[in-house]
């Protein structure tokens, strides 16, 4: 199962952590998913959407 909102599209970012004398590790962020029922082409179904999405109102949930 991909990391990945199904409304958006955004992912994992990769990136390199520095440490206080200056050394580099590879390091990556996750977004915040959750897994919800949203009404999709108007039948309920579970989505993982990232919570920027459901804070916006893009998602509309299923009861």
């Amino acid at each position: 199962m991909a990391k990945k909102c199904e409304v958006c599209g955004k992912g994992i970012a990769f990136g390199q952590q520095v440490s206080h004398s200056n050394i580099k590790t590879k390091r990556t962020w996750h977004p915040n998913l959750q897994r919800v029922r949203a009404i999709v082409d108007g039948k309920p179904k579970r989505i993982r959407v990232c919570t920027r999405c459901l804070r916006s109102g893009k998602v509309e949930r299923a009861i």
